[in-house]
């Protein structure tokens, strides 16, 4: 994926998200606030431990919304 796309993704909305990489793994994004983007980079840092990830860009396969984990009542 490249840069631009994870812009404009960064500035859509606020919701929590997730990118999925080439190697299968995940990195959550708790905030747009938490991801810097650079040329051939992105930065996530970890909302509450303050660590960072780096990611190349073109390791991104996708980005996805974050599944909410409240308890809506049913089963």
């Amino acid at each position: 994926m490249n840069s631009n796309l994870i812009r404009e993704r960064l500035n859509r909305d606020t919701k929590p998200f997730v990118f999925r990489l080439s190697d299968g793994s995940r990195v959550a994004v708790a905030h747009p606030d938490f991801v810097a983007v650079a040329p051939g980079i992105v930065v996530v840092i970890d909302s509450k431990t303050q660590a960072q990830t780096h990611i190349d860009p073109l390791h991104v396969v996708a980005i996805e919304e974050k599944r909410s984990t409240k308890s809506n009542g049913k089963h």
